[in-house]
């Protein structure tokens, strides 16, 4: 395995977390959001202050979304039980190449709005910044209430060991060996768990998590759901290997620091690593290209448009690792996606192809 594959900097992708999907998602996951809040204060008192993490924050336009989201919806609930107003300590963790600087100067028009839309009675918001990887202890112990993390956690610490043999292959495929289902079935249940782990330390008993990844909804990992799309990214790259544009050696060390579970994968984790409850859970399905509405009759499929939006959201989150890998150029970056694009507008013409998303709410033990 080339070396320059361990211990990946996942800030790549948690910079940008697929901007429009995770905005979805944060979307589509807010009723267990919200139950797993109301449930929080119904059964404890409500506290003068909640201490609310949200890891792997990045810096885009949903940086503030959830917190946001949080906030209003234990604002609520206090108003309805007739109790004083309380005050958050939030803390926005990614790690040190995150773009905080950007996400500091929002914080001024942020608490505007709060006051504005919550009134003089709405407690003291005060939001930091926390840097440092999510898979170690980033907080002192039992000082959290409530943690929250979206579209980060699919994102391994490493490149599985021992994967030398998934030739042609840039993650699990149809075509890889059965070892690398079992490698990178590994590196998930080791680095999950030790996620779990430290949380365990940090959140006060009976706090509360919710967690939103991409998953898979069968056992297969070769499912479409699952891994389609990197395969359609592999051919590209294999496209450009057979016409002499990339090494062989060098898409032969290319793997991405990957998983998508499935949820009974999580269940197993979650109880043998025994720090918490799974009290609820939900798989939920966004088209890849998430302009396009299946319910909406009159919205017209263009595999040509498809296929460039799709392509965009993959390069946003994948360019600096291929160019970092493969050394490309812009030219190169171009003429990959270009490609890329093409064949995932084929792809949808047959098959209106979805990401599966998970979302599982816990309690600390």
């Amino acid at each position: 395995m080339d070396s320059s594959q361990d211990l990946i900097p996942w800030y790549i992708f948690t910079m940008l977390k697929f901007s429009s999907f995770q905005k979805t998602a944060i979307l589509r996951a807010r009723q267990i959001l919200e139950d797993t809040i109301m449930d929080m204060i119904e059964k404890d008192k409500v506290l003068e202050c909640y201490k609310i993490a949200d890891l792997g924050c990045s810096s885009g336009p949903n940086s503030l979304l959830v917190i946001s989201n949080i906030i209003d919806i234990i604002h609520v609930l206090c108003m309805k039980k007739n109790q004083i107003s309380p005050e958050y300590e939030v803390s926005l963790n990614d790690l040190f190449e995150n773009d905080f600087n950007s996400i500091f100067k929002s914080l001024a028009p942020f608490y505007d709005k709060l006051n504005v839309e919550k009134g003089p009675k709405f407690g003291p918001c005060f939001i930091s910044g926390v840097v440092g990887s999510f898979y170690g202890r980033l907080f002192r112990r039992k000082s959290l209430h409530f943690v929250h993390s979206s579209y980060c956690l699919h994102w391994t610490s490493q490149v599985p060991e021992e994967i030398e043999n998934n030739k042609r292959n840039i993650y699990i495929a149809k075509t890889s060996p059965p070892n690398v289902f079992e490698a990178y079935l590994k590196q998930f249940q080791k680095d999950f768990a030790t996620f779990l782990c430290f949380r365990s330390e940090e959140i006060v008993p009976n706090g509360r998590m919710v967690l939103t990844f991409l998953g898979r909804s069968i056992a297969d990992p070769t499912s479409n759901d699952s891994c389609c799309w990197s395969e359609l990214l592999a051919k590209s790259l294999n496209d450009m290997v057979d016409e002499g544009l990339v090494g062989e050696a060098e898409l032969y060390s290319f793997n991405l620091p990957f998983y998508t579970p499935y949820i009974d994968e999580v269940k197993v984790i979650v109880k043998e690593e025994g720090s918490f409850t799974l009290d609820k859970f939900e798989l939920f399905r966004v088209n890849w290209d998430p302009s396009y509405n299946d319910d909406d009759k009159d919205c017209v499929f263009d595999k040509k448009k498809s296929g460039k939006d799709m392509a965009k959201t993959i390069r946003a989150v994948f360019e600096l690792l291929l160019v970092s890998h493969f050394g490309f150029g812009d030219f190169e970056v171009d003429n990959l996606f270009e490609r890329y694009a093409n064949h995932v507008g084929e792809h949808l013409s047959m098959e209106k192809t979805k990401f599966s998303n998970i979302v599982i709410s816990l309690t600390k033990k």
